[in-house]
């Protein structure tokens, strides 16, 4: 059960830290329909500046120190050019190419986020409370317009939020065992789903022009749940036999790439049909999988786990026909990823016959990573929740 809030005036209190105007103005001037029938106040006067505004020269006077901020979120934006930050003070908004901080807000008091999501480049964000002294109650979504320097809406549930996603027509929040689906512009309620046990908050959205695909975990261990708003049509794979740990969209929604709790193998399915397209190895050890990743053209999928290693594993499927083989040019190299034994597939084991990744990053082992695809050909981003 969710309850809506408007704020048609509140008044929220920030200490802003901005940077230059040269890196507010790397922000894409996007923007979503206005949220109709819940009107908010004006902003003041003297708010706050937002993503795109000129600032002001900053005053003579040093502002007390601060202690330092634990990190408590990442999350990269809808296109992998930025990520969000959500700290013990409050959040900040990085470039990822060139990598640079180009926004940050810490509260005056509490002011901990244990959620950030963005929405593309444009200046709205949900927020949710966490860590230690959280900023808003753990069981909210706030949305924050950060033209007006404040939240202009709430969606309040009976228990936790444990993840939130965007897009320009849709508001997606996932609590422990059920996900509720809202329409942006008026915040309506469009659809309810029942999980298993979710404390990851497990949830993918496509974000193509085209139609909603929306995909989280089923009803059994190892069950995915695939959302057709278009077709409204719903789809069951039965993934793994373990629980699911990760999985990740490709932008188009046709391609979903699964992980279990076990750690060692990636799949890729079709989400139209539910057939398994392909299937390779991250290694034989058990792993937790933090995160997937598809390259923008399903060329190329990246997985990183606690072993502190991020694999990138070639993907033989076409972005735009998931049942045809992946074509390239001539011109650029193919390195095998089979094991050099699977020549005598079917006499040993499944293991030697499996396909490997075609490259592999060495991180801190034990750490979180979080993997997404640069916009600079064959370049990959990885960011550590221990701030690296």
């Amino acid at each position: 059960m969710a309850t809506l809030s408007a704020y048609p005036n509140t008044n929220t209190n920030t200490n802003t830290n901005f940077l230059s105007p040269t890196d507010q103005s790397n922000l894409d001037r996007e923007s979503i329909p206005p949220m109709q029938n819940h009107p908010s106040a004006e902003p003041d006067s003297d708010a706050n500046p937002n993503f795109h505004s000129p600032l002001l020269d900053p005053p003579d006077s040093v502002p007390p120190a601060v202690a330092p901020s634990s990190l408590l979120h990442l999350s990269f934006n809808q296109d992998h050019g930025c990520f969000a930050a959500g700290t013990d003070h409050g959040f900040r908004i990085y470039n990822c190419d060139p990598f640079r901080e180009i926004f940050r807000r810490d509260f005056d008091r509490g002011g901990g986020i244990g959620v950030v999501e963005m929405l593309f480049r444009c200046n709205i964000l949900a927020l949710v409370g966490g860590g230690p002294d959280p900023q808003y109650p753990p069981n909210k979504v706030m949305i924050w317009d950060d033209h007006q320097s404040r939240c202009i809406s709430e969606l309040s549930f009976r228990s936790e939020v444990r993840s939130v996603r965007l897009r320009r027509d849709r508001i997606i929040v996932v609590l422990e065992q059920k996900i509720f689906v809202y329409n942006f512009v008026d915040l309506k309620l469009l659809h309810q789903i029942e999980t298993i046990a979710n404390p990851k908050g497990l949830c993918a959205v496509s974000q193509g022009a085209g139609s909603l695909v929306l995909v989280c975990p089923g009803l059994q261990k190892g069950q995915v749940r695939v959302e057709h708003y278009a077709s409204k049509r719903t789809k069951f794979i039965m993934a793994h036999d373990s629980r699911i740990a990760c999985f990740a969209l490709s932008q188009d929604g046709q391609l979903l790439a699964t992980a279990s709790t076990k750690g060692t193998l990636v799949r890729i399915y079709n989400t139209i049909d539910g057939s398994l397209l392909q299937e390779v190895r991250r290694g034989a050890d058990r792993a937790e999988i933090y995160s997937l990743a598809f390259s923008s053209n399903a060329q190329w999928l990246a997985v990183s786990s606690d072993k502190g290693t991020v694999h990138v594993f070639s993907l033989k499927i076409s972005a735009g026909s998931p049942g045809t083989t992946q074509s390239r040019s001539t011109s650029e190299p193919v390195v095998s990823s089979h094991s050099s034994l699977s020549f005598i597939k079917g006499v040993l084991p499944k293991y030697f016959s499996s396909e490997w990744s075609v490259a592999q990053f060495r991180l801190v082992e034990g750490s979180q990573y979080l993997v997404a695809f640069g916009h600079q050909k064959n370049t990959v981003v990885i960011l550590g929740i221990d701030g690296r």
